[in-house]
């Protein structure tokens, strides 16, 4: 009897936790009958009654969920590690707790799996959000696919079901300041990629912000490409190749007219390229120090203040 586990990570869904649940085990109809659920919870650290209102989705559903309760806000990535780690199912997804992405499609995506395929992605073809948000979202998945991870389908995904091999695959990377998802593709198996229609959010307020969107950009570039510390090695050389024929006219112009004032204009704008050039260096760079230096102190991605079964 195949078990499958649903992951849900959790922040500030009080109020979507009754409506998450219900829907999640209505879903359960479209599957055989011989497949079982578990549903694993992982309340991030809210500050509001997430934990009450898993709590009491317990006593409604019994048997079916299971609360992994962190001691702080890790970030939706180690939520889902930590939920991965808690599952026992021979297959997972995840879903968000907002339910922008449709719950009926994991029973096509349990067809796939049933069929081989180790992974299997709900690619966001189309959204019903506009305006900043999803102009964001599309630069972020072009920059992403353009510049680190080619296969990855277009339009992203937070949606996925994949084998129990994939998660402990991923579980043993030990992986920080990473992209769980593209973790995923990054393992090169197989994958079917499903379209849909991401819903527009109908309950709460989403806590993710743009400083959130900006580092999960930033982390997800520098863990998959080394563009950004090529594109530091291109442009030096080409500012040497400028700095050198530019020299070259300077002494050419010294030889021609000894008693051309020097050029003060010039030679300011040139250091201040020059230096602007040497600190954004320095903080690529930089970031990639700081990653390294925080994966040696191997600290742990999350800690369980307490699970509920």
């Amino acid at each position: 009897m195949p078990k499958l586990s649903v992951i849900v990570p959790c922040y500030y869904n009080e109020d979507n936790i009754p409506v998450t649940t219900r829907e999640l085990v209505a879903n359960e109809a479209g599957f055989p009958s011989e497949v079982t659920f578990e549903y694993v919870f992982v309340n991030d650290g809210s500050g509001d009654d997430t934990l009450g209102a898993l709590r009491r989705a317990q006593v409604l559903y019994p048997g079916r969920i299971r609360i992994v309760d962190l001691a702080g806000n890790v970030g939706s990535y180690n939520a889902i590690v930590a939920g991965m780690a808690h599952a026992t199912g021979d297959c997972l997804a995840v879903i968000t707790a907002d339910l922008q992405d449709p719950p009926a499609l994991m029973a096509q995506m349990y067809s796939h799996w049933q069929q081989g395929f180790k992974l299997v992605i709900g690619n966001r073809q189309d959204r019903e959000e506009t305006g900043f948000s999803e102009v964001m979202a599309r630069f972020f998945h072009w920059l992403m696919k353009n510049l680190a991870l080619r296969n990855i389908p277009d339009g992203g995904f937070d949606f996925v079901f994949f084998d129990r091999q994939v998660a402990l695959e991923v579980l043993k990377l030990h992986e920080r300041n990473s992209n769980v998802f593209y973790l995923m593709i990054w393992l090169g198996f197989a994958y079917v990629s499903i379209p849909y229609t991401r819903r527009k959010r109908q309950i709460g307020k989403s806590r993710w912000t743009l400083s959130k969107k900006i580092k999960l950009l930033v982390d997800s570039l520098l863990a998959f490409s080394f563009v950004p510390i090529r594109a530091i090695s291109a442009l030096g050389l080409s500012l040497g190749a400028i700095a050198l024929m530019y020299g070259l006219y300077v002494i050419a112009l010294k030889i021609a007219r000894p008693d051309e004032p020097a050029g003060w204009t010039t030679l300011m704008v040139v250091l201040l390229f020059v230096s602007a050039f040497q600190m954004i260096a320095l903080g690529v760079i930089g970031e990639y120090v700081w990653r390294g230096l925080d994966a040696a102190r191997q600290r742990p991605l999350y800690v369980v203040r307490k699970t509920y079964d």
